[in-house]
């Protein structure tokens, strides 16, 4: 089967730090090569891969001070779809400008949907609904206006991410610091507990940072920046619980999953995709507050961390989501 993956070139494929999106087709991409699949990877000219590299960006937008991100998006998704005839599917993980080229070729496309940044993005969405393979990350996050194929949860690489049962005392924020992710909130749960906060993220929002952040930051709330991979796994395992005080329906969550992979429970407010990513009770806890989430750190404890281990393996390797999606696009080739 020859593959066409097309990935986002706002960070690296597989991305140095940040990068939640590139990390997933970097996962999907080496996985359907090691099953023989013939993979071509659309992405920046500093990916890497076992597979075959197609690239006319030269570096992420993200990472390159001055680049023309809607100049480098348009001359990376004409330079794939110039070459749709040479494969048997396209899998689409750019959101929806694709869509609007979908029509032109006759290879069929599967997107991968992320997440809606915005409701201004889904008149794309309801106009290439008939001609689309539609995949949603969680059920939580499909809008009912759409019509899906799948539904394919992420999975990680577990190698990445060792178990470990003899935490620090410390308390985790992994994620953008930005309105959406709460980092406010993580701030004064550790802060009502007594406890040792580590945060670690890109700042999106420098404002939030300025005022809800940075005047809080001491000898116990630590701000650490955004970690590359190694950092990730020791900061994850170290941690007594990963506090996740979501303010908007998270699409999937990969911290979440990577922390339970270390054995780190998680307290999450439940919102988004939390309720499918979480086994509440059993690998973290679910709650509606700040004040609900202090009391569920006290009581974190008595989780037993083995089991937030197997969960991940059950349902998030990496080698699922790969079987699952040699599923979906056996199911539209056949």
């Amino acid at each position: 089967m020859k593959i066409a993956l097309l990935a986002p070139i706002a960070w690296r494929t597989p991305p140095r730090h940040y990068g939640p999106w590139e990390a997933i087709v970097s996962m999907l991409t080496e996985g359907l090569i090691s099953r023989g699949m013939e993979v071509t990877l659309f992405a920046t000219a500093d990916s890497l891969t076992n597979g075959r590299l197609e690239a006319v960006c030269p570096t992420p937008y993200e990472e390159t001070p001055g680049i023309d991100a809607k100049v480098w998006e348009c001359l990376h998704i004409a330079h794939m779809f110039e070459q749709a005839g040479e494969f048997d599917i396209i899998h689409n993980h750019y959101d929806f400008l694709p869509l609007t080229y979908s029509r032109l070729v006759k290879t069929p496309m599967v997107t991968t949907i992320h997440g809606f940044s915005s409701p201004n993005i889904l008149p794309v969405y309801h106009t290439y609904n008939n001609n689309n393979y539609y995949v949603s990350i969680s059920i939580a996050d499909r809008n009912p206006q759409l019509d899906y194929f799948a539904n394919v949860y992420h999975g990680i690489d577990l190698d990445l991410f060792s178990f470990n049962d003899n935490p620090d005392d410390y308390l985790l924020y992994f994620g953008r610091i930005h309105p959406d992710k709460g980092t406010y909130d993580a701030i004064q749960i550790a802060r009502r507990l007594g406890m040792r906060l580590v945060m670690a993220g890109i700042i999106q929002d420098q404002n939030y940072y300025q005022s809800k952040v940075a005047p809080y930051l001491d000898q116990n709330v630590v701000y650490v920046g955004s970690v590359g991979p190694e950092s990730r796994s020791e900061l994850l395992r170290g941690a007594l619980a990963l506090l996740h005080p979501i303010y908007f329906a998270e699409p999937f969550g990969l911290s979440v999953v990577e922390a339970m992979a270390c054995g780190t429970p998680v307290v999450a407010y439940n919102r988004g995709s939390m309720a499918e990513v979480i086994k509440d009770g059993e690998t973290g806890f679910l709650v509606r507050s700040l004040e609900e989430a202090v009391a569920a750190v006290k009581d974190i404890t008595r989780l037993n961390r083995s089991a937030c281990r197997d969960w991940v393996e059950e349902r998030f390797s990496k080698e699922r989501m790969v079987d699952d999606y040699l599923g979906v696009y056996q199911a539209i080739l056949q």
